[in-house]
């Protein structure tokens, strides 16, 4: 589990939670991908966005793939309110994200305000 609460996707959930943001973002939505890509908040979806985990909720992070010097950055796909880019380090990219989970993890360090908690030795779940 990703903090704060997103569960990681396989390959084929990947895939269909990509073609449905695409579908329902659809030709009828010409506006949805319009805007600076390197502001803070995004359009409700852009078809180079590639998500990779989930909260339950019809939200992912995503992986912005959109030509632009902040290639690769991770985004908060919500399903009502369009996209946030966050700032701290751990969304610059996929790898920082999962470095400083996984260190984390090991350390019981903070990340971005979250610590880890570890349930009956067996769940690993996140606290604000």
């Amino acid at each position: 589990m990703l903090p704060p609460f997103w569960m990681m996707l396989n390959t084929q959930h990947i895939v269909d939670a990509w073609t449905s943001r695409t579908d329902i973002h659809g030709p009828q939505r010409p506006d949805a991908e319009t805007g600076d890509p390197g502001r803070e908040h995004g359009p409700w979806w852009h078809r180079q966005w590639i998500p990779f985990a989930v909260d339950g909720a019809g939200d992912y992070p995503v992986i912005d793939q959109r030509p632009t010097r902040q290639r690769g950055r991770i985004g908060a796909a919500d399903h009502e309110n369009g996209c946030h880019f966050k700032t701290h380090p751990m969304w610059t990219s996929l790898p920082d994200l999962l470095d400083m989970t996984a260190t984390a993890i090991e350390t019981g360090s903070l990340l971005d305000c979250y610590e880890r908690v570890v349930i009956d030795e067996r769940e690993l779940t996140w606290e604000f």
